[in-house]
């Protein structure tokens, strides 16, 4: 195939749906939400809102889509010597919301699914962006920096409230929290993107990490759950160079 070929015919990320009738679920975009836990907020060096009045406006930023990995296996990234984890619910959205600002009552209506996936970071990368004042892209938005789980239909999930998220890391607990300690809920972070966005069928949200973020290693494993319905399995591989 030439290039003008390849170009015009680019591969589409795609991640698994539940249910082999479902099929794949092609990723448009990746949006994800900053300091979206009060605790991970505050050991980050951050001040955590004491009430919804005082919350102000979500931190977004994003990944490039063909950051996803869908098969576990995470090769340590180039240009980083401190690789964390954080673990986030995934939303994935399965239709395009209306032209202007999408109502907070009407949001849940765009949603086809959830997943569970790691917001991978190269925290050295962002920490010395930060402390310069410039943005922290390289930080963020690199090759295999977001695995994410199978897809399960919303209405598979039920409602999200007090579903726990967890992730443990050979088999030590890492990260433990439940859904309704999220600063956004998923119909609000959807409102606030639609802001500054058209958000379309195929977009997904990480929608931010509770406390215990930490290092990872090469040859690390991973488990990362919501509840019993959301499973994600890997592990960190040697760097490909």
């Amino acid at each position: 195939m030439d290039l003008v070929a390849a170009a015009a015919t680019p591969r589409i990320p795609v991640v698994d749906r539940s249910g082999a009738s479902l099929g794949t679920f092609p990723v448009r975009r990746i949006y994800c939400v900053g300091r979206n836990f009060a605790d991970h907020a505050r050991e980050m060096g951050a001040t955590a809102p004491a009430s919804k009045a005082e919350r102000g406006t979500p931190v977004f930023f994003m990944k490039p889509a063909d950051a996803i990995v869908v098969d576990g296996i995470v090769p340590y990234p180039p240009g980083t010597s401190d690789l964390h984890h954080e673990v986030e619910l995934v939303v994935a959205l399965g239709a395009d919301a209306p032209a202007g600002e999408l109502a907070v009552a009407a949001a849940s209506s765009l949603v086809f699914g959830y997943g569970v996936g790691l917001d991978l970071t190269r925290r050295d990368l962002q920490a010395a962006a930060k402390a310069k004042g410039l943005p922290w892209d390289t930080g963020k938005g690199f090759d295999h920096s977001a695995p994410v789980s199978t897809l399960l239909p919303a209405g598979e999930l039920g409602a999200l409230d007090a579903l726990p998220i967890t992730l443990e890391i050979n088999g030590q607990r890492r990260q433990a929290s439940t859904l309704d300690q999220l600063i956004w809920d998923v119909p609000e972070i959807l409102h606030e993107l639609s802001k500054l966005y058209a958000l379309r069928a195929g977009d997904l949200v990480f929608m931010g990490t509770p406390a215990g973020v930490a290092a990872l290693q090469p040859g690390d494993r991973f488990d990362a759950r919501i509840s019993d319905a959301l499973q994600l399995q890997g592990h960190i591989a040697p760097s490909n160079g």
